[in-house]
């Protein structure tokens, strides 16, 4: 059973969207840190190797931790934590996806989060009220907070229905996450406001120069597209197996998912001329990466 558990999950990956990579990404670690934290409490083992992943406020520890700009927006403190970034990462990254590129969703993630880790450096180094003060951060909520301004900047009227609120407009959601952050960044959780207000920057930034034809995460999917394709061609090769198959070859594998994506990405254009009802039966599995 649990065999069968762990196929299901790999298949669900292997063939989603890049959002429900993300969410999988950001479960994977939560549970695989928060497994390793409780064995090691139980032996009355040190927890300090999970700083090196969070985000320090000191440059001089940003200097030796490089990698914890990248590493602290896939953490996340307990399940509350992680519960409300993933829902609102699944909502506003459905809403997003109608507007933009999954490329473009990933890139703002990530995007997002960087930003978001340098207001909050700039801001606890710059402004007196915090001198002398040593702050860590982890969390995905830059990140978050980018893709749900950047989807307010593109459909700043659509209507969202909140519990016990009834119908709000996006762009008002937005407006009030960012004011809430602003107004709070004095608060106990100084360094999560401060990339909160960071991640915002960078979605509002974004949006405005993607509906002008700019793309400003184009970088980062060269990057991720580099770093995948060396590990690829330079990792482990899987065991042989008995099979008359032939072999995908590396150039294969890259013109099957460029054609993938291009194929997803009509689907979302479509979405957002037609909606979302206007897709056939074969178009909605291939955006959900369900097999026939």
């Amino acid at each position: 059973m649990a065999g069968n558990i762990k196929e299901e999950l790999l298949e669900s990956f292997k063939h989603g969207t890049t959002l429900t990579k993300l969410i999988y990404i950001n479960l994977g670690v939560f549970v695989v840190v928060s497994i390793v934290s409780v064995i090691l409490k139980l032996f009355n083992i040190e927890q300090g190797w999970l700083g090196y992943l969070m985000l320090s406020s000191s440059p001089q520890e940003f200097i030796r931790e490089p990698w914890s700009i990248i590493t602290y927006m896939f953490l996340h403190q307990d399940f509350i934590h992680i519960l409300f970034n993933i829902l609102t990462l699944y909502w506003m990254g459905k809403l997003f996806l109608c507007e933009a590129t999954q490329h473009s969703l990933v890139g703002l993630y990530i995007l997002g989060g960087i930003l978001g880790g340098i207001f909050y450096m700039l801001g606890i180094n710059l402004f007196p009220y915090f001198a002398n003060q040593k702050h860590v951060i982890l969390g995905a909520s830059g990140s978050v907070m980018a893709i749900t301004v950047a989807t307010a900047v593109f459909s700043p009227e659509k209507p969202v229905r909140l519990v016990l609120i009834g119908e709000v407009k996006l762009k008002w959601i937005a407006i009030a996450f960012v004011l809430i952050s602003f107004t709070q960044m004095a608060s106990i959780n100084v360094g999560g406001q401060m990339t909160h207000v960071g991640g915002a920057f960078a979605g509002y930034i974004f949006a405005k120069l993607y509906m002008s034809g700019k793309d400003i995460t184009a970088w980062i999917d060269k990057i991720i597209n580099g770093t995948v394709n060396f590990f690829r061609k330079f990792g482990k090769q899987p065991k042989m197996k008995a099979s008359y198959k032939r072999a995908e070859s590396d150039h294969d594998y890259n013109y099957r998912k460029k054609q993938e994506n291009e194929e997803i990405d009509k689907i979302l254009d479509k979405i957002k001329s037609s909606g979302y009802e206007s897709l056939n039966d074969d178009e909605k599995r291939q955006l959900f990466g369900n097999k026939k």
